[in-house]
């Protein structure tokens, strides 16, 4: 059973609600509450001046300001739409609970009114790719889907469009279901390790927050586990939903699990051969994972022959391992969410059978670039460096153990439209290059998804 703050958007007539951070999220929110009859009060630690044309368009919109220092010390509202990256527990958010003030959000208050079926996703690591391939399964089953939560926009503010028949697929973080006390249709938890520790008070808040996502399921629904993590398979007595479960290491008794390079699917005793791994398009057994978890959550609902068509046509999430182009039998890959020497480490440069021709560098975050030096020794063959961290990612390469002068080449652009130039002139057919800057993007670029983009267009312009 739901735990509904609101039963319906006419229940916002006449109330106070105070928007706490003025974003992505909670911009757009403001018209919709407008229009139902709410008094709308946009909160924001940060100055007019800071804000700019996100403060115009709030009031635009129709909402009453209250900005910097002191924002929320002298605001009387009847609730809170709390901004996912704040502490559910810091002290400006204990102060209005105490004047009786009910702290939501934009997500809680999604489900409340949704009138669709949820699939909701959470985990440390897979999340994003997972949510974006059971909406890509879907949608090639014909189905009409709503993505949204922590991945790509708010779901609130199209919450009138939505049909019964439609599915809402929701990413959602740990700092999203804190408080979260509805249950979604199916849920899945892709993997648990330490994550967000800078935000949570501990481990276990970390834990506890995540394991909201199917605490509150009923019988008739399903929550999807993984099998190889201690940590999401011991949710399964935590929920009343049927569990389902995927492996990479071992046969389950419902759900998806690896044998001989391919996928399975198993329930009620019954077996059956989903797809070879070697066929779907985005590599690495992340990726092979990330399947199976997709799979087990859309099996009833999606076709066998969707499944396989989306595993073998899907390019993955933009800028994360996304294949551009296969040019001159040479295969270009944009990796632009690397913005880390982890991060590339294990991303990239473990999909690949083969040493490969990377593309790094860029702004440097004062990050050690020892281990990757010593990856990079072992997975590449040419490296073309870029930006301020070009010479630190170079000088961990050759104080490398494992530098070979003969199995590496290091060559330096001074931009991304030489670094491309260079990683044509030295592939040959077959060879896969990579743009993986383990860095991040500000010395050239507003963000990665602007360095991605570029670096998109280089490669899809070559003739």
């Amino acid at each position: 059973m739901q735990n509904k703050v609101f039963s319906n958007l006419s229940d916002v007539n006449g109330k106070k609600i105070a928007l706490i951070g003025i974003g992505r999220s909670h911009l757009p929110l403001i018209p919709l509450l407008k229009k139902y009859g709410a008094e709308v009060i946009a909160c924001d630690k940060r100055t007019r001046e800071d804000l700019g044309e996100i403060a115009k368009k709030a009031e635009e919109y129709g909402a009453k300001l209250s900005l910097g220092e002191n924002y929320l010390e002298n605001i009387d509202v009847d609730y809170a739409f709390r901004t996912p990256g704040m502490r559910f527990y810091c002290d400006e958010l204990n102060a209005l609970r105490e004047k009786g003030v009910i702290i939501t959000s934009e997500m809680e208050m999604f489900f409340s009114l949704c009138p669709c079926k949820i699939i909701a996703i959470t985990g440390s690591d897979g999340k994003t790719t997972t949510t974006s391939v059971i909406s890509e399964m879907l949608k090639n089953e014909g189905k009409t889907v709503h993505l949204g939560g922590n991945i790509g926009k708010p779901l609130l503010p199209e919450i009138e469009s939505i049909k019964p028949t439609d599915f809402a697929v929701v990413e959602l973080s740990s700092f999203q279901l804190i408080s979260m006390k509805q249950n979604p249709f199916i849920s899945v938890v892709t993997n648990l390790q330490p994550n967000h520790l800078d935000i949570h008070k501990d481990m276990q808040e970390y834990i506890d927050s995540k394991k909201n996502i199917l605490l509150y399921q009923e019988e008739n629904e399903k929550a999807v586990l993984n099998l190889d993590n201690e940590i999401t398979n011991s949710f399964e007595k935590c929920t009343k939903a049927q569990v389902y479960k995927f492996s990479r290491t071992q046969p389950v008794d419902k759900g998806c699990f690896l044998k001989d390079n391919a996928i399975f699917y198993t329930d009620n005793g019954e077996c059956e051969k989903v797809i070879d791994i070697e066929k779907i398009k985005i590599p690495g057994m992340h990726n092979v994972e990330n399947y199976m978890t997709a799979i087990t959550a859309v099996w009833g609902i999606v076709s066998k022959e969707n499944i396989v068509y989306t595993a073998e046509n899907f390019a993955g999430v933009e800028h994360r391992a996304e294949l551009v182009r296969t040019f001159e039998g040479v295969k270009y890959y944009n990796d632009s969410i690397a913005s880390s020497p982890t991060r590339t480490a294990l991303g990239t440069l473990s999909l690949f059978d083969r040493r490969i021709i990377l593309i790094a560098g860029g702004y440097d975050k004062h990050l050690d670039y020892t281990e990757l030096g010593d990856i990079i020794c072992n997975k590449v063959k040419v490296l073309i460096l870029m930006g301020a961290t070009a010479k630190k990612i170079e000088t961990a390469v050759l104080n490398s153990k494992n530098f070979d002068a003969e199995k590496i080449k290091i060559l330096h652009a001074e931009n991304m439209e030489q670094a491309v130039d260079f990683a044509r002139e030295n592939a040959v057919e077959g060879d896969i290059v990579s743009m993986s800057p383990a860095s991040a993007s500000f010395d050239l670029y507003k963000n990665f998804e602007e360095r991605g983009k570029h670096f998109k267009k280089l490669v899809n312009d070559l003739k």
